[in-house]
């Protein structure tokens, strides 16, 4: 495996962080306002915080999140399998997704709130619709990109729907979903942020603007942003795993139905 593709290694992210931290520490001192308190005084409160109320906040947002991408995964993946290798599907449901794809899914949250409650429930459905669309769109051009022939010779060996699904869709699928989440868990997490700051009482996006934001407390405020940046680079690294799991079985089919 070359440089280019190895990915960012353990001693990357380190040094990464360390500069974070190191050019946090500067800005804070330059600025020398309760607004930015330094690193030196955060990291510790992270660390007193983070098996009290905070690390409670964080599971919150990370069942939330989880939710809704298992729920994305599940819905969004067999859906573009079937657009992509049914083109008078595609073709009815194109139009539709090239409307929708583009437009910022935030705006729906009022329209989901009217519908379902203001609950866990809407909080989840919004970010799984974000994800569910980047899933969709990657995975069907995916499987747009299957070759006839590469399917005509399974199905010469006597293979059926199932055992198509389970030899040749599925596993053809699996880098393109990989790829969709981690190009949208970014989103994801901004948005949940948002979501979490109406009517209710746990989760990162309450804690940092309403218990903490709202009041001034600003140390308590970063506490919960390390929070956040955690739970979505955690999510990255998991992913990112997956992916290197993976890689060479999907380098493999990727070779053989492109060829």
């Amino acid at each position: 495996m070359n440089e280019r593709n190895r990915g960012t290694s353990p001693m990357d992210t380190l040094l990464g962080s360390l500069a974070l931290i190191l050019l946090w520490q500067i800005a804070a001192i330059i600025l020398n306002r309760p607004i930015l308190p330094p690193p030196t005084v955060v990291v510790p409160l992270f660390i007193q915080a983070i098996p009290g109320d905070l690390g409670r906040h964080l599971l919150a947002s990370t069942a939330r999140v989880l939710t809704a991408i298992s729920l994305a995964v599940i819905t969004a993946a067999p859906l573009g399998l079937a657009l992509g290798q049914l083109p008078r599907l595609d073709r009815i449901a194109s139009p539709l997704i090239a409307i929708i794809y583009p437009i910022p899914k935030i705006i729906f949250l009022p329209v989901i709130y009217v519908l379902i409650g203001i609950s866990d429930l809407s909080k989840i459905t919004l970010i799984a619709i974000i994800i569910f669309f980047q899933i969709l769109v990657v995975v069907r051009d995916e499987a747009k990109g299957l070759r006839y022939e590469l399917i005509a010779s399974v199905r010469s060996l006597g293979a059926g729907r199932r055992a198509l699904f389970r030899y040749v869709y599925l596993p053809a699928s699996i880098p393109a979903v990989l790829t969709a989440l981690r190009v949208s868990v970014g989103t994801a997490v901004a948005v949940l942020f948002i979501a979490e700051q109406s009517l209710t009482s746990w989760g990162l996006g309450y804690y940092i603007g309403v218990e903490t934001y709202q009041v001034l407390m600003y140390p308590e405020m970063y506490t919960g942003i390390m929070a956040m940046g955690l739970l979505g680079g955690g999510l990255y690294a998991l992913i990112h795993a997956i992916e290197v799991r993976y890689k060479i079985v999907g380098c493999i089919l990727c070779t053989e139905i492109r060829a």
